[in-house]
């Protein structure tokens, strides 16, 4: 199967959201609680963001939280303290929530806490395979000009992540907007 198509204007056409659903259905099924997926960014879920011991072992000096103020995922400034800074986007796991309005956000804060020296960011959402996951596919499109499929293949190589099919379609709007030619 051709991964790329091509549109009359010569602009790439990312794959449809079934064919990034094969893909992300390819490989290993199961999930760490954390796995760096680039370098000094991790992915994980609640039971490492509400675990201070396990965020201080990583050396994690930032958090954002995919899932602010949802049940379990009740990370704020007050409960990490001084040393870790936090940012927080009140994402539902809901094909019908907009993540897209917190792609370029989340992307600058992921990249100014890399920017950081010695900073480690720990993203995570309730499993850290939806929410958390879109928000670092964004970022490596944003930031380091993967096309979506790319960024999916980069993560997968680390950590099984499953956004959901409303996410995947918002990153694949982001795709075609990042790669429009002018």
């Amino acid at each position: 199967m051709n991964n790329l198509q091509i549109k009359n204007d010569a602009s790439p056409v990312p794959p449809s959201v079934k064919d990034l659903e094969r893909v992300l259905f390819g490989g290993k099924r199961f999930g760490n609680h954390v796995d760096e997926v680039w370098p000094n960014l991790f992915i994980g879920d609640m039971s490492v963001a509400n675990d201070r011991y396990s965020l201080w072992k990583l050396g994690i000096t930032h958090v954002l939280n995919a899932a602010h103020g949802r049940m379990y995922c009740q990370g704020s400034h007050d409960f990490y303290g001084s040393t870790v800074d936090y940012y927080g986007v009140p994402a539902d796991d809901s094909p019908s929530f907009d993540l897209s309005r917190y792609f370029f956000p989340s992307a600058e804060y992921i990249q100014n806490a890399l920017d950081t020296p010695g900073a480690r960011i720990f993203v995570h959402c309730a499993v850290g395979v939806s929410r958390s996951a879109s928000l670092v596919l964004a970022y490596l499109m944003i930031h380091h000009h993967y096309s979506l499929l790319d960024a999916i293949n980069k993560i997968k190589e680390h950590r099984w992540i499953f956004p959901n099919r409303g996410f995947l379609r918002q990153l694949r709007a982001l795709d075609i907007k990042l790669h429009k030619t002018p």
